[in-house]
Formats: structure tokens, C-alpha cells, sequence
């Protein structure tokens, strides 16, 4: 197997890219991404360039591939990160030059609908970053979560091992980004459970895989960047859910269509994120955000007693869309330690 390679990280006083493959939705809200560009200059240190579509509802496909293009190609970017997600990233995958970023590796970092991207680049053999939107975690309201903050500067600046750290709260609820007076709140959080284990009773050390559930079962029926299954034998499978709250049958499915598609047996381990039970539009109260969480639980579960039993799970990992979020290297190298119940990434 070929090594995957980990792209040069940058420099406080360097250049990145702020990218919108997926949403242009900076234009539409600005107050949390102008937030999120004035951290990353002031708090990290780091110069900004935007594109043509950064800021842009309705950009074509092309036309986001093609700013994807001028910021691997040019020299002076050290790295690339999303502004949020989205729906639609999946109809940019065809207009991407391999040969383009393959020659012009560059931290990429980005989650949600920019799983797509993540799993291209990891089937170019480069180490993406699953995490870090602008307008999300570097515009959260009034700070950044210290959590997600430690982790990120982790894996922009550094290189090396990583331990998480379970978070004792989690996010409950957001304001709307978009007024002064909403948006300028502190996010909502409830006591965190910490993480459970299932299985845990080996250490197991592999490149990671996965990303949004949802995400990675639009590429399944589009047939997209997914390898044969024999191509995962031994790594770690990360995956989360999103905002749209799947229901747990929902997300049995899916990983019961992973199962019969060869893919669940040959992840020797799993870390599943900590469901997000809340939106504005399924308003859950403590009661149901901890059935929901427990009904995804027990679908989960469900699919790996069927088809993958000896996996090892770890529950309730705060990546994805979780407050606080923890930055996994997408196709980099993860650690899980049952008996010493530690999760180790390789940024």
C-alpha cells in the first residue's frame, strides 16, 4: 500500500485560500464568516484570499471547480478551507483536474457536503482535514469553543500525534446568524456524556475513512470515488450525521447497504460522532435530543452486530457537527486504544 502523503502545513503570516465548493452562502450571511476571516487573521495569524465564488449563491460546478484549481495551483496558498458546507459538491467532482492536485498538495479542510472533496483527495493519496469551516467553528458567536480551538490549531500548524479530549458539554442549539442582536449570543450547551465503548478490547491503528453518513451515501448511489471494498481492510471508519437529524432507521439503512456492499467488515474499528439532535426546524427539548441520540445509537449497533461484529465502536467522538468539534485527518493515520480507551490522531 502507498503511504498517503501529509501536505506541507502553513506558517502563521502565510497565505490560505477561503474557498465555497459546496454553499456561497458568505454572501447571504456575512456576519459569521466575517467573523470567522477576522479569527483566522487575527487569532491565527494567517493572510486570506478569496475567489470568485467564495461568496456566491448558485455558483456552477465549473466554476467552483475552477477556483478549487487556481488555489492548489498557486504556490503562495499553503492550505485551503471551506467556508460551510451544502448539498451539491458531488456534481463538482467531475470538473476536477486529479493531475492538477495531485502535483499541488495542500491541507484541505472542510466537513459536511465537503466529505465529497475529502474523499477525492484521499483516493489521490493526500491527507485531507475533516473539520474547521469558517463560518461554523472559526464564526462561532462570542469565541471559539477552547476544544475546537486546540484541535484546530493542531492540525493547521503542527505535525505529529494528537490525543482527543472527551468534551464534559455539548451544543445544544444555535441563534440566527442573521442579525447582530441574534447572532451575537453564546451557543446553547447540556452536560455531555463521555465517550462509550463497544468492543473495546484491542488497539487498532489504521488510515482513517468516512465522514458524513448522509454524504457518503449520495456517493454510494452515484457511484462516486467509492473504491472496491477490499481497498478499506483495516482502516478506521469515522462517520457523523448532520443537521437534517436522520431518523435512526434511516441511518441503519444505509450502513445496512454499506454492510451488503462489502464495506463494514473490513473496518476493524468505528468512531461515531455525537449525533446533532437539534435544529431550526426539529426544536428538541433535552428529553428528545437524548432519545434521539440513543435511538442512533441503537441503529448503529444493529447494523454491526449484522454485519461486522468483531468491530470495536466508539460513541459520541465530538466531530462532525458537534460543538465542540475535533479535527479528524481524513486518509491520515488514527489510533484507537480500547483498554486505555484513547483516541490518537496523526495531524
Amino acid at each position: 500500500m502507498t503511504l498517503p502523503v501529509y501536505p506541507a502545513k502553513p506558517e502563521p503570516g502565510d497565505t490560505i485560500a477561503v474557498l465555497s465548493p459546496s454553499s456561497g452562502l458568505p454572501g447571504i450571511l456575512p456576519l459569521p464568516y466575517e467573523l470567522g476571516l477576522r479569527r483566522l487573521r487575527e487569532d491565527f495569524g494567517l493572510n486570506v484570499m478569496e475567489y470568485p465564488t467564495t461568496r456566491r449563491m448558485g455558483s456552477t460546478p465549473e466554476a467552483r471547480a475552477a477556483d478549487l484549481h487556481a488555489a492548489f495551483a498557486d504556490r503562495a496558498v499553503k492550505a485551503v478551507i471551506a467556508s460551510i458546507g451544502g448539498d451539491d459538491q458531488i456534481t463538482v467532482l467531475p470538473h476536477l483536474d486529479r493531475e492538477l492536485l495531485r502535483a499541488n498538495p495542500k491541507p484541505f479542510f472542510g466537513y459536511s457536503d465537503n466529505t465529497n472533496l475529502l474523499v477525492f483527495l484521499s483516493n489521490l493519496g493526500l491527507v485531507g482535514y475533516h473539520g474547521g469551516s469558517v463560518m461554523v467553528e472559526f464564526g462561532r458567536p462570542v469565541s471559539m469553543h477552547p476544544l475546537t480551538e486546540a484541535s484546530l490549531r493542531a492540525a493547521i500548524f503542527s505535525s505529529g500525534p494528537f490525543e482527543l479530549t472527551a468534551a464534559k458539554r455539548t451544543g445544544t442549539q444555535a441563534e440566527p446568524w442573521e442579525e447582530p442582536e441574534t447572532f451575537g449570543k453564546e451557543p446553547l450547551s447540556e452536560s455531555a456524556d463521555g465517550w462509550t465503548w463497544h468492543n473495546a478490547t484491542r488497539v487498532v491503528e489504521g488510515l482513517s475513512w468516512g465522514g458524513n453518513l448522509e454524504i457518503l451515501s449520495w456517493m454510494m448511489m452515484a457511484d462516486r470515488e467509492i473504491l472496491p471494498a477490499a481497498e478499506y481492510a483495516g482502516r478506521v471508519l469515522f462517520l457523523e450525521t448532520s443537521e437534517e437529524l436522520p431518523r435512526a432507521e434511516e441511518v441503519y439503512r444505509i450502513l445496512r447497504n454499506m454492510g451488503e456492499r462489502g464495506l463494514l467488515r473490513q473496518f476493524p474499528a468505528l468512531l461515531m460522532g455525537r449525533a446533532k439532535a437539534w435544529s431550526f426546524e426539529a426544536r428538541n427539548d433535552a428529553g428528545q435530543r437524548a432519545a434521539y441520540r440513543r435511538a442512533q445509537h441503537q441503529a448503529v449497533l444493529r447494523a454491526v452486530s449484522e454485519y461486522a461484529p468483531d468491530i470495536m465502536v466508539v460513541f459520541d467522538v465530538d466531530l462532525g457537527h458537534t460543538d465542540p468539534q475535533l479535527v479528524i485527518p481524513y486518509g491520515g493515520t488514527v489510533t484507537v486504544d480500547g483498554p486505555g480507551q484513547k483516541i490518537i490522531m496523526m495531524y
